[in-house]
């Protein structure tokens, strides 16, 4: 059982932090035990952050898979995605139905289910615009960075050491501000309104100041999928609330498997 986990924009694999190793319990079963994690980057950043960004969601998807060929992890998938990343998500359990068993979508939007207002919240566009504009330059790594973390992330406990790690990862691999356009165009474009084969979850916040919490509402009514709001967390969840994600994602999968009580068990005790 493999899951396969997907960032969104100008974000890379580092970005979740130590969001893998903390989800591993919640999504292990007793009878294939601890489950395969893996994080992946879309073309433009991390490891590819010299790559040009596609304009497009599809070519995203196409890169994601060509990845997991080229390392030898075969489908099925288990799809867990947050913004960006779970456009290309969506788009891939819709194409390739057949490689996607499970459907976890944080923070997205699609189109025709939300409109530009909701999809990006007017309130910050002023605040963008002047991130966009000191996106690269001598002091471009802290500024941005913390910018980044005041638009996404309601939990500040840890923000001096999420902070230094976030621009390590932008002077080692920085995002160009083409890319960061060209990918935001592929979000603005996408369109997605075919129901995914698969089962599918849908998790939001209700801090969420980039993407409005409609936006997963109307997402998983259109669905009929499940959806959690969080009541008070940033676009970042995983980040702000990783607990709460993986209770959510194990009741999720416990519902459609009685069998997985005794890992959410454990799960539960570990927190």
């Amino acid at each position: 059982m493999t899951w396969i986990l997907l960032r969104g924009l100008t974000r890379e694999a580092r970005h979740w932090g130590e969001f893998p190793r903390r989800l591993e319990p919640f999504v292990q079963t007793p009878a294939a035990g601890a489950p395969q994690v893996l994080t992946l980057d879309l073309p433009g950043n991390g490891a590819f952050y010299r790559e040009l960004s596609p304009c497009a969601v599809r070519p995203m998807v196409e890169f994601a898979r060509q990845q997991l060929r080229a390392s030898g992890n075969g489908p099925p998938y288990r799809l867990m995605a947050m913004s960006l990343g779970g456009m290309v998500a969506a788009d891939w359990a819709q194409q390739y139905p057949r490689e996607v068993s499970r459907l976890v979508l944080i923070n997205t939007s699609l189109r025709p289910f939300s409109g530009v207002t909701e999809r990006l919240r007017p309130g910050n566009w002023m605040r963008l615009a002047l991130l966009a504009a000191r996106w690269q330059g001598g002091e471009s790594p802290d500024y941005v960075e913390q910018a980044i973390h005041q638009l996404t992330c309601q939990c500040i406990a840890s923000r001096d050491a999420d902070l230094a790690a976030w621009v390590r990862i932008r002077k080692e691999a920085p995002v160009s501000l083409a890319n960061a356009g060209r990918q935001l165009w592929a979000a603005a474009r996408f369109s997605g309104p075919k129901v995914p084969g698969c089962p599918v979850l849908v998790l939001s916040s209700q801090g969420d100041q980039l993407v409005h919490s409609r936006c997963s509402a109307r997402l998983a009514e259109a669905w009929n999928a499940a959806h959690h709001e969080h009541p008070w967390a940033g676009h970042d969840l995983p980040h702000d609330d990783p607990a709460w994600v993986g209770q959510r994602v194990a009741e999720w999968l416990r519902a459609q498997d009685p069998l997985r009580t005794d890992a959410l068990t454990v799960a539960l005790r570990r927190l």
